[in-house]
């Protein structure tokens, strides 16, 4: 690794992954700064506020002091500042890019790469999917706008594309909700397999694609270690909590009303239930060592993970709060 002063700055650093990147990178004393709408409950690490619908919220990244809870000033208070010493920039080493939840999200996402660019910022590490090629929609089309500059020499580049998440399992409310209330998990994906991949191994990946001497200036397939059912995880959630887990095998149709009742947008709902389509098929019915031959270490398995966090699918007794058995 290089000998890194500028910070690394993670978009989306409250998230599922770039709340561990950000972790790791602590760990091994590299600064950081976290870009999120709202500040992480409890970190050391310093934050700003950042919102990629906003671009007013961009430029105090770029200097060298922020802060996240000051107001807005009235035009008086912003002249009587204008004649005070202005923040120098705070030069960033490097970013990791997390797209919004927006089907339109990649137009924001190129214009702050170029945004960042004028910032002297050289290296781009983006967060894509597995099921995403380049030129693909949303992260895709910044998948492919990155690769473009890179060819160009004008930037240091690297994609991640990482399947499904093992956290998933847990922590999205469609699954963590009815494995706890029904002892069910839902797709639409029939027997098709996933190389389900823990978050942590994508961060790791993540640190060393964000602080290698040599970027990766190419795409990894981020993959977990084996490929496993809908059936064979509810098989594994089955031993880990001792009482008999169902997987129930939906329609396209009824995967994505079940998503738009747990909130989500139309569009997104329709999308999500043609990436499960996609793995009936077999879209994700591969394997690799990235992980491996990146980091060193050798991939998580669903079923550590599983047991690491059981306590969050058990169920409680109905006005009793006491945990039981279904």
């Amino acid at each position: 690794m290089t000998s890194i002063e500028a910070p690394i700055l993670i978009l989306g650093g409250t998230g599922t992954v770039g709340s561990r990147i950000a972790s790791q990178l602590a760990s091994q004393g590299i600064p950081t700064l976290i870009a999120s709408r709202n500040p992480p409950p409890s970190s050391s690490l310093s934050h700003v506020n950042f919102d990629w619908d906003d671009p007013y919220t961009w430029e105090p990244i770029f200097l060298s002091k922020t802060n996240s809870t000051e107001g807005t000033t009235t035009e008086p208070e912003q002249a009587q500042q204008s004649s005070k010493p202005q923040p120098a920039p705070q030069p960033i080493k490097s970013i990791y890019l997390v797209a919004p939840p927006s089907l339109s999200g990649d137009r924001p996402m190129i214009e702050f790469i170029e945004f960042a660019r004028s910032r002297g910022v050289h290296r781009f590490i983006l967060q894509s999917a597995s099921s995403i090629e380049a030129g693909g929609p949303l992260m895709g089309k910044v998948h492919a706008y990155l690769r473009e500059l890179g060819q160009r020499g004008d930037v240091e580049w690297g994609v991640l594309r990482p399947t499904w998440f093992q956290q998933n399992i847990a922590e999205q409310p469609t699954h963590k909700e009815s494995i706890r209330s029904e002892s069910k998990i839902y797709s639409a994906t029939e027997d098709g397999k996933i190389p389900w991949v823990s978050a942590d191994d994508i961060a790791s990946v993540a640190v060393r694609a964000l602080t290698g001497e040599e970027a990766p200036n190419t795409e990894w397939m981020v993959l977990g270690p084996e490929l496993l059912s809908y059936d064979e995880i509810a098989e594994i959630l089955t031993e880990v909590l001792g009482r008999k887990i169902v997987h129930v095998d939906l329609s396209s149709a009824e995967l994505e009303k079940r998503h738009a009742r747990f909130g989500m947008p139309e569009e997104y709902a329709r999308m999500m239930s043609a990436m499960d389509t996609a793995i009936k098929f077999g879209a994700e019915n591969r394997t690799n060592d990235v992980i491996f031959s990146v980091t060193g270490t050798a991939p998580k398995k669903f079923r550590d993970y599983a047991m690491s966090v059981k306590d969050v699918w058990e169920t409680r007794m109905e006005g009793m709060g006491l945990e039981g058995k279904a």
